[in-house]
């Protein structure tokens, strides 16, 4: 029987832990705070952006909010973040992503100082990650996510497992396959122009599909038995709810997959939930480094 990855109850004994680890720090004088930074009156960005605060309040940070108007220079908002470097208080700084088009989102993600850039954007982050520095890096929150939910059906040690990455992005793809490849699994990228898509596909054993395409994996794709990671969000329509209406569906056909896979994670309640529950993670890292200690592990 396919097993169902739980990721809302694996994300949730993650923030159980991050408060368990934020109390401990505040007991000993130092209080994990977030910065998360949004600019535009974006309706989704609005949404994330609350979901983040809420749930930084939750562990028991000290989280503030900079909310700025759609027309904000670019070199007022680089202000901003260094700004937040300086601030003592602050560990982790987000600055909500896409950004007003009159501003570069690559020098701001630069200007973040690494060791608070808590999306793991920042090339000193992308770098340290892509040599196999894992316990320095920041990791991106939904490819950490991810991999703590392979972890949790394969172990740490992926040796002789063959894991494909669909999908090449710097947020999702790339990273992605470099925490698979530091856990010893045989990794291929696959993207659009792969030749054979469906065959390569077929091949993995572990499979991360991440390429922004609602159901484009089938269940022919996939191998019998595979670990199946479905990361895409694509809003589709719904009409047997009603006219307008939509609903949430992965890049995996989850009908299909289901019948086929090993193990797989839901859209939505897979992957999603664990992208926040990893920002906590990677702001309490942020201050325990901050305050010279060792920070616990998720």
């Amino acid at each position: 029987m396919t097993q169902v990855i739980d990721g809302k109850a694996v994300a949730e004994e993650i923030v159980r832990k991050v408060t368990k680890g934020a109390a401990e720090l505040k007991a000993a004088g130092t209080t994990p705070g977030l910065a998360v930074v949004i600019v535009g009156e974006d309706p989704a960005s609005q949404v994330y952006v609350a979901s983040k605060g809420r749930k930084a309040t939750e562990c028991g940070f000290h989280s503030v909010q900079h909310s700025l108007p759609e027309d904000t220079a670019e070199e007022e908002l680089v202000q901003l973040v260094e700004s937040l470097n300086r601030d003592p208080a602050i560990h982790g700084i987000l600055v909500q992503l896409p950004l007003p088009k009159q501003i570069n989102s690559e020098r701001i993600i630069h200007t973040i100082a690494p060791e608070k850039d808590v999306d793991g954007f920042h090339i000193l982050n992308v770098g340290m990650l892509g040599t196999g520095a894992i316990t320095k890096a920041l990791v991106p929150c939904t490819p950490a996510g991810a991999m703590l939910l392979i972890e949790g059906v394969h172990g740490k040690d992926l040796s002789g497992l063959s894991a494909v990455v669909l999908g090449r992005s710097n947020i999702v793809g790339k990273p992605m396959a470099n925490l698979l490849l530091a856990a010893n699994a045989t990794v291929t990228i696959a993207h659009s122009r792969t030749a054979d898509l469906p065959e390569v596909c077929h091949r993995a054993d572990i499979l991360v599909a991440a390429v922004g395409r609602a159901e484009m994996v089938k269940g022919d794709w996939i191998k019998p038995g595979a670990t199946i990671i479905d990361v895409g969000i694509n809003r589709v329509p719904a009409p047997e709810k009603g006219e307008g209406k939509t609903r949430l569906v992965g890049d995996v056909a989850y009908a299909e997959a289901e019948k086929v896979a090993g193990a797989i994670t839901p859209v939505p309640g897979g992957v999603g939930p664990m992208t926040i529950a990893m920002l906590m993670a990677n702001t309490l890292a942020s201050a325990y480094r901050a305050a010279r200690r060792e920070p616990p592990a998720m």
